[in-house]
């Protein structure tokens, strides 16, 4: 697979670069910003394009709106939002305009290789990927909603599949068997009243209820 990074850190740049071609990724061009991202993406269509959500020259959301344009025009180039902080209002921007292709983490996930080669492989493969901690605030700040009929466990499976989590990976996760995944996962589709559609398609909506963008 190809990929384009837009990092403006020139380290960051680097330790990404050698970790994509760790991961069996062809590093196709490099940006600083994001017109070169841009630029870049429509010259080599990449699969993927690991994008800094804050890049030159304003440092504020350059990096999702050129996110945002690449799904709309490059709608096979997949997208993996790197951010220093949480930020919600990004990732639920994303998730409302696009349900494939698309990841967000921290920054700090980069260390973890194993974990960040895997969201990368899975939002390259039309997956999604959210970090941990923006799944949990926006878990946190829900009140009232049709999410209050699930179980703690039910919960926790819509976490996981809010992270972009298989039924095997939720399974490992949890310590369960995928059968009883696929239990709550049909439990959930339930409770949150979603229209009879297939399974893929329903996950999405579950976790855009989820994320209250839906």
């Amino acid at each position: 697979m190809r990929a384009v990074i837009a990092e403006d850190s020139v380290l960051l740049r680097i330790g990404l670069v050698k970790v994509l071609q760790m991961a069996g990724f062809e590093v196709t061009a490099e940006a600083a910003d994001a017109e070169g991202l841009l630029t870049a993406v429509e010259e080599h269509r990449p699969d993927i394009a690991v994008v800094d959500v804050r890049m030159p020259p304003g440092f504020t959301d350059e990096g999702v709106r050129a996110a945002l344009l690449i799904r709309q025009q490059w709608p096979d180039t997949a997208v993996l939002l790197l951010s220093q902080y949480v930020e919600e209002r990004y990732a639920t921007d994303l998730l409302t305009a696009h349900t494939s292709g698309i990841g967000y983490l921290l920054k700090q996930r980069v260390a973890d290789v194993e974990e960040f080669i895997d969201a990368l492989r899975r939002v390259a493969g039309g997956g999604t990927a959210l970090d941990p901690q923006v799944v949990s605030q926006l878990l946190v700040r829900r009140h009232s909603d049709p999410l209050d009929r699930l179980t703690r466990r039910e919960r926790d499976v819509l976490e996981l599949m809010a992270g972009g989590r298989s039924n095997a990976g939720i399974a490992a996760a949890l310590v369960v068997s995928e059968s009883a995944v696929a239990k709550h996962i049909n439990s959930i589709f339930a409770k949150l009243d979603l229209p009879v559609a297939d399974a893929d398609h329903r996950r999405v909506l579950a976790v855009l209820r989820f994320l209250g963008v839906s």
